[in-house]
């Protein structure tokens, strides 16, 4: 039986290779796709490394 984290993580990963897929499939939004799915691996990797840490926005991060 998975964990939440687990469960997460897959959701996560899953959504990262949906908008590779996108990107794929549609050059116009390649770049825009390609910046979500790297946001969506790295939030996995983060939750599989760390669950219960607190996520710091880097500096040059645009709000």
């Amino acid at each position: 039986m998975p964990t939440h984290i687990q469960l997460a993580t897959d959701l996560l990963r899953n959504a990262a290779k949906f908008f590779k897929d996108v990107g794929e499939q549609n050059p116009d939004l390649a770049d825009q796709m390609s910046t979500n799915a790297a946001a969506f691996d790295r939030v996995a990797l983060l939750l599989e490394t760390d669950p219960t840490g607190v996520f710091v926005e880097p500096e040059d991060t645009p709000e």
